[in-house]
């Protein structure tokens, strides 16, 4: 392909084809060979006017990138489907293009197009308007598709047909907005809830074979190994590994899956083999059942309607109803007239849109992604809000909390020992101890003899002639045998509360337990106190984690109300509890356990490394593992609607002092008419404005 460079910088290169040198399809494919390459980080395309953005990294060559864009030829190119951002350009690239086309069809009607002819398109494109405003009231309502129609008929009847057409095209602007609000938002969740698996292993009698995920069915028997995420609901048959199952019930530590466990789509395998048969593919697993089910509840959700519709709605009697006393009292129809051009529910269902995508957009900015205006409304106005503990006032990243010693072992030996064997394996229990010695300045030099790891088990080894291993209590004292005295069951007990320990026995003797605990986050007491600060009145923690625990996570990061020991099916009629206080309840998690209560919050938020699940279900997902943006994102939205209530008064003083200097006589209707449409666009632009550096100045 021939090309120019346009934009030639380390890390980013611009290259021009010229204008639809390659269709929005050929773009796709274009991208997808170019992300292949060696050191590429993103490739963005626009078959409009034909330009490749390539953004790489020190490892590829430009050379190399410019030479295989030059053999590029259209046969190479394949047909593949777009990724989400690619979707998300292409609908924003649309929407530009489609304001642009009605602004500059509009510009050259008035000037080519003669008077006659553009009264007689004002009036073909006033129809759709008017049995919109006809069916509404067949249907017994008196909304603002009826005072649309009233406010259109009414300027045609009286021949003014610029007030019309006016009034015509900022609708049809307010109806693009809205199209392309919702189609870019559901577009960016599709996009973050993918789970980006093309290919798996697929066991046959010969051998494992790479097949597409989109050709295995139910009875087939994948390989899944160390590190890869499962794809489907299945049942192990052979091997044995640690599951990682944060995104389906929200604990950090990895489980053991061995012959007849059952695993699940979206769950992680840190350690070891499995062969998994498939029992559900695609729509038919859990996952999906579950999300199905939700739905319902989501569906619901979505036809509340937001404040400026009811305001709007709420207007438009009154104003007809002014309009018919003027005409009933004055039998003067420019009056009248005057009434209906100048409308309050035009600039309020323009402004209020705009304000919402400017808060979207800015809440996008800080890594934020909101699924809806409504939703930032609720975050608002919520005056309490429920964490989950782990995974959310936590880190997920395990750490020693305790070390015991027994018999004549000191702390130190113990935990020396323990390392020297971990750092073998790369599992988060093992390097949550490695890093501990390290910390604590423990070296650890080989001492041992051939490390045997058994998957989900422990280590054994050698160490100066004893045998030594460590693991899981089943391991040591079932397994291998150790004794467990009452007086090493009292210890444990006493100092171990509700983390999980290993075990560490030299020669089938037990010298000592190290406890693992997953920390707060840094920042949570912090942030719940900034919460505090914007008008939360209840924070709590619900967590099944026991008594114990729970009290000391709520005592360290300022938490009064907590509940300890709640399953996963419970969360979620704590959740409608609470609400039937007469709370408005602000719900953060990130597991699938999570998802239930989720869906029952007034508003909920899904933490970044949330299950897909949780995030399908959550109102609101964040994009950064920092809490401080649940402050942020509460600022954002009181001050998002502090702008729509200044707006809502801007709107209603501004027109009202049209109406009455029409009423009065002193302003034509064409003149209300242009004043009302000029300051419905200067609120609209106004509502585009930061809303953080408003609320700092504010």
């Amino acid at each position: 392909m021939r090309y120019a460079i346009q934009y030639d910088q380390p890390g980013r290169l611009r290259l021009r084809m010229g204008q639809y040198a390659f269709s929005e399809e050929e773009g796709w494919g274009i991208a997808h060979l170019l992300c292949q390459q060696t050191g590429v980080t993103q490739v963005r395309t626009c078959s409009q006017n034909g330009s490749v953005l390539i953004l790489y990294t020190q490892e590829a060559r430009r050379e190399d990138l410019l030479g295989f864009v030059g053999k590029l030829r259209r046969k190479d190119i394949p047909a593949v489907e777009p990724s989400g951002e690619q979707n998300v350009q292409a609908i924003d690239l649309r929407f530009q293009e489609k304001i642009t086309g009605m602004i500059v069809k509009r510009m050259i009607a008035k000037l080519l197009i003669p008077v006659p002819l553009r009264v007689l398109r004002t009036v073909v494109y006033a129809i759709p308007y008017v049995g919109r405003g006809i069916r509404s009231l067949l249907c017994g309502k008196v909304n603002v598709n009826v005072l649309d129609a009233t406010a259109i008929t009414a300027s045609l009847l009286r021949g003014s047909f610029r007030s019309a057409s006016s009034i015509m095209f900022l609708l049809s602007l307010s109806d693009v907005l809205e199209e392309y609000t919702k189609k870019r938002t559901e577009t960016a969740l599709t996009a973050s809830l993918a789970i980006n698996i093309d290919k798996v292993w697929l066991v046959t009698p010969q051998a494992d074979i790479l097949v597409s995920l989109a050709d295995v069915k139910a009875g087939d028997v994948l390989r899944i190994r160390t590190g890869a995420m499962i794809p489907i609901d299945g049942k192990v048959v052979s091997g044995e590994g640690m599951v990682n199952e944060a995104t389906m019930t929200g604990e950090p530590l990895a489980v053991r899956k061995t012959e007849g466990a059952m695993v699940y789509a979206g769950t992680l395998v840190e350690e070891g083999s499995v062969a998994v048969q498939v029992m559900a593919v695609n729509t038919e697993t859990r996952i999906q059942r579950i999300m199905d089910m939700i739905a319902a509840s989501e569906e619901l959700k979505a036809g509340v309607q937001g404040k400026a519709e009811r305001l709007a709605d709420r207007i438009v009697p009154i104003h007809l109803l002014t309009a018919a006393a003027v005409y009933l009292f004055t039998r003067n129809s420019m009056k009248t007239l005057a009434v209906l051009t100048v409308d309050y529910s035009c600039a309020i269902k323009m402004a209020t849109p705009i304000a919402v995508i400017s808060a979207m957009r800015e809440a996008a900015n800080h890594n934020m992604m909101v699924k809806g205006g409504r939703h930032l409304e609720a975050f608002a106005e919520a005056d309490t809000i429920i964490f989950d503990k782990t995974g959310t006032l936590t880190e997920a990243c395990p750490q020693v909390s305790e070390v015991l010693c027994f018999a004549d072992y000191s702390r130190e030996e113990v935990l020396r020992t323990a390392a020297c064997l971990e750092e073998h394996f790369p599992h988060s229990v093992a390097k949550a101890i490695v890093k501990q010695a390290e910390h604590e300045g423990l070296h650890h030099e080989e001492r041992h003899a051939e490390v045997k790891y058994v998957v989900a088990h422990g280590i054994a080894s050698e160490l100066e002639g004893q045998k030594v291993i460590i693991g899981s209590p089943h391991f040591v004292f079932e397994d291998e045998g150790v004794e467990l005295t009452e007086a090493h069951k009292e210890k444990i007990a006493q100092a171990g509360g509700n983390d999980s320990a290993v075990y560490l026995a030299i020669g089938q003797e037990l010298v000592g337990a190290i406890f693992i605990h997953d920390p707060v986050r840094m920042e949570a007491a912090n942030v719940i106190a900034a919460l505090k600060e914007t008008g939360i009145v209840n924070v709590i923690m619900m967590t099944g984690d026991g008594e114990k625990a729970a009290k000391a996570a709520s005592e360290q990061l300022g938490i009064t109300e907590y509940y300890a020991r709640v399953l996963p099916e419970d969360k979620a009629a704590k959740v409608e509890e609470i609400k039937a206080m007469g709370r408005k309840v602000i719900m953060v998690g990130d597991g699938i356990n999570d998802s239930p209560a989720l869906s029952a919050a007034s508003v909920s938020v899904a933490m970044k490394d949330a299950s897909d699940l949780a995030r399908e279900v959550a109102d609101i997902a964040l994009l950064s593992a920092d809490l401080k943006e649940l402050v942020t994102l509460r600022k954002l939205s009181q001050a998002l609607m502090h702008r729509i209530g200044v707006n809502y008064k801007a709107i209603i003083t501004w027109n009202t002092g049209l109406l009455l200097l029409g009423l009065m006589g002193i302003m034509q209707p064409t003149v209300s008419a242009f004043f009302h449409n000029m300051s419905t666009v200067a609120i609209s632009g106004s509502s585009m404005r930061p809303l953080l550096k408003e609320e700092k100045e504010n």
